[in-house]
């Protein structure tokens, strides 16, 4: 019976545990769906949120080059869900699915170029998807 005594609070508080229901979002409120955003900053996609860490790889041809290979754009991104939180390699217009919804990365601006280097902070990424 002592035992049972001594267990009682802990069932209780068990009991009371919630899942979160919307996204688990950071570094302040994500930009509205549809908006470009830089490195580190959420944006709403669906009943996703979408934020872009780093540039993997920008191996886009240049726009103002000719090149036998378009390349490709890899950006890690972190993708909070209703209770879950993931973080993946998205590539320019490719969808990615993860728990039953899709997300693409739709754009990755600015062009890269032949006379000018993009740093970091100079990008802003676009996602849709996530319903």
């Amino acid at each position: 019976m002592n035992r049972l005594l001594t267990l009682a609070p802990l069932l209780l508080a068990a009991g009371c545990a919630t899942i979160p229901s919307g996204p688990i979002v950071e570094n302040g409120p994500p930009a509205a769906e549809g908006s470009a955003v830089a490195l580190g900053h959420p944006v709403v996609v669906g009943r996703l949120v979408a934020t872009p860490q780093a540039v993997v790889e920008d191996s886009r041809c240049p726009e103002n080059a000719r090149c036998v290979w378009a390349g490709r754009l890899i950006v890690s991104t972190r993708i909070d869900g209703a209770g879950w939180r993931e973080t993946a390699p998205l590539t320019l217009g490719t969808p990615y699915a993860t728990h039953g919804t899709a997300i693409t990365l739709v754009s990755g601006i600015p062009e890269k170029r032949t006379d000018f280097e993009s740093k970091p902070g100079d990008y802003r990424f676009a996602f849709e998807g996530g319903r």
